[in-house]
């Protein structure tokens, strides 16, 4: 059931899903760089980081 919440806030805001799925670090970073660059790649590496895990 997290997951589904961690999913559901990644679609809101990507980089806050990320980091509550692996804290502060490079995939957090990362995210942070897509979701600037465009809202959608931001969201898919958001939902593929949250599902990797």
């Amino acid at each position: 059931m997290g997951d589904l919440v961690r999913i559901l806030i990644a679609i809101f805001l990507p980089p806050l899903g990320v980091f509550l799925q692996v804290g502060i670090g490079k995939d957090f970073w990362i995210n942070i760089l897509l979701t600037l660059l465009g809202y959608i790649p931001g969201i898919v590496h958001a939902v593929w980081i949250i599902a990797k895990k």
